[in-house]
């Protein structure tokens, strides 16, 4: 507590205990206040950074590479899109980033087969987004377009191909159950933007029922294809050894052949060799007989003579032996 100085006195009267414990406190009064107004000062600087920071923040947004950035203003879709990398936005902007990358996804599917028989498919299906469409598919259909839109043409082209074919058929033909659901699907879905670049048919299940029968099936005629196979090799052996039975005959027929036109040759040869010797014989006897003379002959008979004159003589005309005796 504090006095005026009173007139011919000091300029500060003495001040008790009581007076300097209250100035103390004063004085730490306005301490305090002055720490408290400094510390709003900090809060307030800092809540103003904060809050730069945090409008920054959304003012700035990042799009990973294979994404397509659709922007939207208070819910609008806006008729531009961003690229991968780093874009500035508006605070009250939104940026929904749509995968143009190929992603895949695996469905267990049921259908019939045209025999009425109960299918269960596992399906595999490659798709992706057109960077150049994305802003139009979110704008119509969103960010569920597979649910929405692949999902359900992928089932019913499925259960259309599949009811084409019996169920027999069906697990000879999976190639081209894939290639007949995808051209579909492809058609389907082409004018929204999405591109469908495979579909296969990963396994087709039946029931236990018709399991059984087929394999029961398969096996009468694996059994049957056996004895059919078995019955052609027995048939094959009787055919190659009457092949053979007869290729010998043939071989024997015609080596006999052979032999009798080469005795025929041999005699025929024999003959002429005959021929030709008598022709040669008669040919030196003529010979000889032209050769020979009265004088020649007279001589030969001299030559032959054994000096002995003959018992009978043949006369001219006669028909009887004349005893010279």
């Amino acid at each position: 507590m504090y006095y005026s100085p009173a007139v011919g006195e000091g300029a500060f009267p003495k001040r008790n205990a009581a007076d300097e414990k209250a100035a103390g406190v004063t004085a730490q009064y306005y301490k305090g206040i002055k720490r408290m107004k400094n510390l709003g000062n900090v809060l307030i600087v800092v809540s103003v950074l904060l809050v730069a920071v945090i409008v920054l923040c959304c003012c700035i947004t990042t799009v990973p590479t294979g994404y397509t950035g659709i922007v939207t203003t208070f819910g609008r879709v806006e008729d531009y899109t961003y690229e991968a990398g780093f874009h500035f936005k508006s605070p009250f902007q939104r940026v929904v980033k749509m995968d143009n990358r190929t992603q895949k996804a695996v469905e267990s599917l049921q259908a019939f087969s045209s025999d009425i028989q109960q299918v269960d498919i596992s399906i595999a299906v490659n798709y992706s987004i057109d960077q150049s469409t994305a802003e139009k598919l979110y704008k119509t259909v969103g960010e569920e377009y597979y649910s929405k839109l692949l999902y359900p043409r992928l089932l019913e082209n499925t259960k259309s191909v599949f009811s084409k074919y019996t169920a027999e058929k069906l697990v000879a033909f999976r190639e081209q159950l894939s290639s007949e659901i995808t051209a579909l699907v492809v058609e389907d879905v082409a004018d929204f933007g999405i591109t469908v670049s495979a579909i296969s048919v990963q396994d087709i299940d039946f029931t236990d029922a018709f399991t059984n029968a087929v394999e029961a099936k398969q096996v009468a005629a694996q059994n049957k294809l056996t004895a059919e196979t078995e019955q052609a090799q027995l048939t094959m052996q009787a055919e190659q050894e009457a092949a053979r039975q007869l290729i010998k005959a043939n071989a024997d027929a015609e080596q006999a052949k052979i032999a009798a036109e080469a005795d025929l040759e041999v005699t025929k040869i024999q003959a002429d060799a005959a021929e030709y010797a008598g022709q040669k014989e008669a040919a030196k006897n003529k010979a000889i007989s032209q050769s020979l003379t009265p004088e020649l002959i007279r001589y030969y008979y001299i030559q032959q003579w054994d000096g002995k004159l003959p018992s009978t003589m043949l006369g001219d005309g006669a028909n009887f032996l004349i005893p010279l005796d």
